[in-house]
């Protein structure tokens, strides 16, 4: 595999192990909603890695 293939398809490096996932609904008022909006706008990410984030730095 050459420097730009590898460098393209990261995951191929990795393990490929499945990760088992759970979807989730979440139920959020306006101005939550709004918030989040505003945040992802800001920040350029989408609200499923802000969330995720979020989740991840629970102690």
């Amino acid at each position: 595999m050459n420097k730009t293939a590898a460098l393209k398809s990261p995951r191929l490096a990795t393990s490929t192990k499945k990760r088992a996932l759970k979807r989730i609904t979440l139920n959020l008022t306006s101005d939550e909603a709004q918030n989040l909006e505003k945040y992802c706008e800001k920040t350029g990410s989408p609200a499923i890695d802000v969330i995720r984030q979020l989740i991840q730095a629970l102690p």
